[in-house]
């Protein structure tokens, strides 16, 4: 048993005189090591893992209300065309797509009523002449009481029912585009045809050749993007927070990540079926873009904004669910030695945390923005 306790304690002997008389090097591998209540970290750890020092910065903060809606135009952008008078579409050269100028003609519509009409038109047009003039003759009459008051309505009523009827006729013959100079010299057409009453883009083509429409159909749409603005909905609960001239930041997440900017401008008066309310917002520098009508959008309105100090997101971790920042409370011969600090955060933003603890931090404190996680929770 002697024997056996001997061996023990000079193998015991034999391995602590090995260790000694290994080569040390200098450890970069970050580990916590603690000084009274600080952590120490070397200028070799500090280097290997790019560890970053910042401190407390001023940042805006904002409140918000998120929403969604919708690229549109007013409604003095967006045509839709129709026939005034039914007919077969005679002729068409118009895809989607195509940028059209107000007064350019769009499509003809024939129809054999238009020739009916033309010809009323000139028929009514010739009786006048008469009428007018038998009228005028009843009038002097009735005034030297030579003819009776009966005969004097009556002309009076001919001549004003036939000058009603013309000037209805005459009234069709301009909504249907086709010249009055000319069906007065006796030029009748079957044709009527339909200009742009707006400059765009075509965005809807409902018709072809050949076919018929009647005055309820639409046969093309325009829409002019040279003026758009977004449509929101906005909740009951939120409305009493919005403005007009509030800021508006929007993406339009099936088309880009570029987030855009906008104005609220008008906010509606009247709550939906739905317990929203529609809020109309200008865009900034709108020509710029390649928006088009009809896009998705996501949008922030800013209700109100802040100057508040805060630190980069990466200065905080968590550790049992308890948050925590390091301060570096002294730098010495290439060393750090920081303090941990419970805080607490407020909110974030784009990157940065407000934070709140016991301690006061001053704008000349130093805390480590990057390595933090990983000192923390070790």
């Amino acid at each position: 048993m002697k024997f056996i306790t001997y061996k023990i304690v000079i193998l015991s002997a034999m391995f602590m005189l090995m260790s000694c008389g290994e080569d040390k090097k200098p450890s970069t591998a970050v580990g916590v090591e603690t000084l009274d209540d600080r952590i120490l970290v070397t200028q070799a750890q500090f280097d290997q893992n790019k560890m970053v020092l910042g401190g407390i910065e001023e940042k805006m903060f904002t409140s918000v209300v998120s929403v969604n809606g919708m690229i549109d135009v007013p409604p003095e952008n967006k045509a839709v065309i129709s026939a005034t008078l039914g007919g077969y579409i005679k002729q068409t050269h118009l895809l989607i797509g195509d940028k059209i100028e107000k007064g350019q003609k769009l499509i003809t519509i024939e129809n054999p009523e238009f020739v009916t009409l033309q010809q009323d038109y000139m028929e009514v047009g010739e009786q006048l002449n008469y009428l007018k003039s038998e009228f005028d003759r009843q009038k002097i009459m009735r005034a030297e009481n030579i003819t009776s008051e009966r005969s004097f309505l009556k002309a009076e009523s001919q001549y004003k029912s036939a000058l009603a009827n013309h000037n209805g006729m005459r009234k069709k013959l301009e909504m249907l585009n086709i010249s009055i100079s000319n069906v007065s010299q006796g030029n009748i057409s079957s044709v009527a045809t339909i200009y742009a009453p707006i400059s765009g883009s075509i965005t809807k083509v409902n018709v072809s050749i050949g076919a018929y429409v009647s005055p309820a159909t639409p046969i093309l749409e325009i829409i002019n993007n040279d003026h758009i603005h977004l449509e929101l909905s906005i909740f009951e609960k939120d409305i009493m927070k919005i403005k007009k001239d509030q800021n508006i930041e929007f993406t339009i997440p099936e088309a880009s990540s570029e987030v855009f900017n906008a104005k609220v401008y008008l906010v509606g008066t009247a709550i939906n079926a739905d317990r929203t309310i529609k809020v109309h917002a200008h865009l900034d520098e709108e020509s710029d873009k390649n928006f088009l009508t009809g896009m998705f959008v996501n949008a922030n309105i800013i209700t109100d904004a802040e100057m508040r100090f805060a630190v980069p997101d990466e200065t905080i971790s968590a550790s049992d669910d308890i948050q925590y920042v390091l301060v570096l409370d002294e730098a010495r011969e290439g060393d750090y030695y920081f303090k941990q600090i419970e805080v607490q955060v407020i909110s974030n933003q784009k990157g940065y945390s407000i934070i709140e603890s016991q301690n006061t931090f001053n704008a000349t404190d130093q805390f480590l923005t990057k390595g933090a996680f990983r000192l923390i929770n070790e």
